[in-house]
């Protein structure tokens, strides 16, 4: 087993190794753009950790992984392009570097080549991992279209957030980790019990990051503190301060949420106040580490010994303290 940052280490050099912009450069510069501005690179971290767990060697993962970071890349390129946002990672998304059709189809593009990396695989794992990634893309679609409408709803259910949550986020993790697995020619019972490992703690991973956004040190946080607020989401936090709150008190909320003030600063106070009186906040918290402690129980379903286990359970741990 290595480091965290030697497998980060490792995928980073391929990276820079498999991807070169090539003609047409319009649109392959903006794929290396978003390849290389940043981000933790976790996902392919976890294929390649999850195949040397199985017992085999992490770089025959490398191609799964290159193919979870081009789709991940891929999925946030899109996703700013429906947001219409300026920056990724703090810097220009790629439809305001160059343009919104460029965006479109480079995008389209990184999809397509994240299938050809399965092709360096024998057959039978080709066919495993192209069914496993397939049916996550398609949840990941889902996922976002129902974080579309909850935009237009008032009446999005913690269930349903979760949901959402879900398949926008947590199954790309899940599906990070099975793909190591199948790589490692493991049983279906240990690949799935991976995966819902990544699963629970993809949950947790976002609404950590739900949290964060509003109770997060601006010092650390890496994107600015109450910008889900400022934005009107319906957060797990949202969600949850909604159900302990008096009528007059879910009114006050309700309407802080119908309005977008130039000058944010007191809505996100007096939100903040509501998430921690109505001990919401105090629930998130609960609710994390709840999905944090189902992730760890499945390890003990793993045929793998405690030393890999405990890699797991370090992993997890690190990715949940994150103090900020």
């Amino acid at each position: 087993m290595l480091s965290i940052e030697a497998y980060r280490d490792t995928f980073i050099s391929h990276l820079e190794e498999a991807f070169v912009t090539k003609e047409p450069v319009n649109l392959y510069e903006p794929i290396n753009y978003i390849l290389n501005i940043g981000g933790k690179r976790l996902r392919p971290i976890l294929t390649l950790m999850t195949a040397d767990i199985f017992g085999k060697n992490y770089k025959d993962a490398i191609h799964a992984a290159m193919a979870i970071e081009m789709f991940h890349n891929f999925s946030l390129v899109h996703d700013d392009i429906m947001d219409d946002a300026p920056l990724r990672r703090g810097k220009e998304t790629v439809h305001e570097k160059w343009d919104l059709n460029t965006g479109i189809l480079s995008g389209d593009a990184m999809l397509i080549v994240a299938y050809q990396f399965f092709e360096n695989y024998k057959p039978e794992t080709f066919q495993k991992l192209a069914k496993l990634f397939s049916k996550t893309a398609i949840e990941v679609c889902e996922g976002q279209q129902y974080d579309v409408d909850f935009e237009t709803r008032d009446d999005v259910t913690i269930e349903e957030y979760i949901k959402m949550i879900t398949y926008k986020t947590a199954v790309l993790v899940g599906a990070a980790m099975k793909m190591g697995a199948i790589i490692a020619d493991s049983n279906e019972q240990e690949a799935q019990a991976i995966y819902d490992f990544g699963l629970n703690l993809g949950i947790a991973f976002q609404l950590k990051d739900d949290y964060l956004d509003a109770f997060g040190d601006p010092k650390t946080f890496g994107k600015q503190v109450g910008g889900d607020i400022i934005e009107n989401k319906k957060t797990y936090l949202y969600l949850k301060t909604l159900e302990h709150l008096t009528a007059e008190e879910a009114q006050q909320l309700h309407h802080l949420y119908s309005i977008s003030p130039n000058e944010a600063s007191n809505k996100i106070q007096t939100v903040k106040e509501l998430m921690v009186s109505s001990k919401a906040a105090e629930a998130t918290l609960e609710a994390i580490e709840d999905y944090t402690d189902k992730a760890l129980e499945i390890l003990n379903k793993l045929s793998i010994d405690d030393t890999k286990k405990d890699a797991l359970r370090d992993f997890a741990n690190m990715l949940m303290g994150r103090v900020v």
